[in-house]
C-alpha cells in the first residue's frame, strides 16, 4: 500500500511538472511562429510570478491551514532586497545570470528570515486574528519602503527616512531607493525561461515537502492541532517551517517581478492589500491544498481579462461569471461527489487493465 502511495505521488508530481513544461514549449512555438501578440508576451513573466505566489501561499493556507493576508509583504521584501543588490552590483558583477541568481538567493533569504521573525509571535494566533496581523504586516512593509531613502557615494551607504536631500550625498552620489519613487534602473534580467525554471523549482520544493515526513506533520497540525501535539509533534517548529518556506518563495517571486521592470515602486497595486487578496483568490478558486489547481487558477485569472479586453463592457461580467463557475466546480458538494465517482471509476478501470 505504501509503495502504491509513493508511486501515485511520483506520478502526480510528474504530471504537474509535465503540464508546466508542455505549456512552456507551446508558448515558445507560438512566439517563434509570431502568433503571440506583444501584449501577451509582456504578461509571461508576471504570469510566472503569480504562479509562484499562488503555489507558495497554498503551502500556508492549504497545507498548514492558516489564513495569511500578508503574502504581498514578503514579495515586497524579496523584490526590493533583490533589486537593491542588483543595482549596487551592476558594475561589479558583469555576468547577468550570476548577478540575478545571487539576487534571487538574497531576496529569498531576506523574505524567509522576515517570515520566520514575523511567524514566531504571529503563528500563536489562529483564524481571523492571524489574518488581521499578517494583513497589517504587509501594509507596514509597504509603508516602510515608501519612506525609505538609501544612497551610495565614495563614503559608503547613507540612510534616511525623511527625504533624499537629507542623505547628504556627494555630487556624484547615487540614490538607489528614493522613497515613494522606489528603485529605478534595475537590470532587466528576468525572462520567461527563467520564470518557468523558478516555477519548477518552487513545485519541486513544495511537492517534496508535502509528501515528506515533515509535510505529513504539517498536515496533521492542520487537521487536528491538539491530536498532533498529543503525539509529540513540535507545533511551533513545523508551523515556522511552512511559514518561512512560503515567505522565502514569495521573496523569489518578488525578485523575478522586480527584475522585469525598469522602475519598482511599493504601490498598493503592486504590494498592497489587493495583491494579497488576489493571490488568495488564486488559491481558493484553484482548490485549497490543490497545487495544480493553484497553477491553473493563476494562469486563467491572469490571462482572462486580457483575452476579453476586446469585449469592452462585457469583459468584467464574463470574468465574474468565470470566477463563480470555478468556485462552484471546486466547492459545490454535488460536483465534488461527481468528481470522486469519476476518479473511482478511473481507478477501477486501471485495476482491471492491470489484471
Amino acid at each position: 500500500m505504501k509503495k502504491r502511495n509513493i508511486s501515485k505521488n511520483v506520478k502526480d508530481n510528474i504530471i504537474t511538472y509535465g503540464i508546466v513544461i508542455v505549456a512552456y514549449i507551446v508558448i515558445q512555438i507560438l512566439i517563434s511562429a509570431g502568433s503571440l501578440s506583444s501584449l501577451m508576451q509582456g504578461l509571461l513573466v508576471p504570469l510566472c510570478v503569480y504562479v509562484i505566489l499562488a503555489v507558495s501561499l497554498n503551502l500556508t493556507v492549504g497545507i498548514l491551514g492558516e489564513l495569511s493576508l500578508g503574502h504581498a509583504g514578503f514579495m515586497c521584501v524579496g523584490a526590493f532586497t533583490g533589486a537593491f543588490f542588483s543595482r549596487c552590483m551592476e558594475n561589479v558583477i558583469t555576468i547577468d545570470l550570476i548577478r540575478f541568481i545571487l539576487a534571487l538567493i538574497i531576496g529569498a533569504v531576506c523574505a524567509g528570515v522576515i517570515g520566520f521573525l514575523i511567524g514566531m509571535p504571529v503563528l500563536r494566533l489562529r483564524g481571523d486574528y492571524l489574518a488581521i496581523v499578517t494583513l497589517a504586516f504587509g501594509e507596514i512593509i509597504k509603508n516602510i519602503v515608501n519612506v525609505l531613502y538609501i544612497g551610495k557615494d565614495s563614503r559608503g551607504f547613507h540612510f534616511s527616512m525623511k527625504d533624499s536631500i537629507s542623505l547628504g550625498l556627494e555630487t556624484d552620489g547615487d540614490v538607489i531607493i528614493n522613497g515613494a519613487q522606489g528603485i529605478t534602473g534595475t537590470p532587466k534580467d528576468s525572462n520567461f525561461t527563467i520564470g518557468v525554471i523558478l516555477i519548477l523549482i518552487t513545485l519541486f520544493i513544495v511537492l517534496n515537502l508535502i509528501h515528506s515526513r515533515d509535510g505529513r506533520a504539517i498536515m496533521s497540525i492542520r487537521d487536528n492541532l491538539i491530536a498532533a501535539e498529543s503525539i509529540g509533534i513540535n507545533i511551533t517548529k513545523y508551523k515556522l517551517m511552512a511559514f518561512s518556506i512560503s515567505a522565502a518563495l514569495a521573496g523569489v517571486a518578488g525578485v523575478l517581478y522586480s527584475h522585469n521592470l525598469n522602475s519598482l515602486m511599493a504601490t498598493p497595486k503592486n504590494f498592497g492589500y489587493n495583491m494579497s487578496i488576489m493571490i488568495l483568490v488564486f488559491v481558493v478558486l484553484g482548490g485549497i491544498g490543490n497545487i495544480r489547481g493553484s497553477i491553473i487558477a493563476a494562469v486563467v485569472l491572469t490571462l482572462l481579462p486580457e483575452l476579453l479586453r476586446g469585449l469592452s463592457n462585457y469583459r468584467m461580467l464574463i470574468y465574474a461569471i468565470v470566477l463563480i463557475v470555478m468556485m462552484l466546480f471546486n466547492w459545490s458538494p454535488k460536483l465534488i461527489e461527481l468528481r470522486k465517482r469519476f476518479s473511482v471509476k478511473c481507478l477501477i478501470g486501471r485495476s482491471k487493465e492491470v489484471q
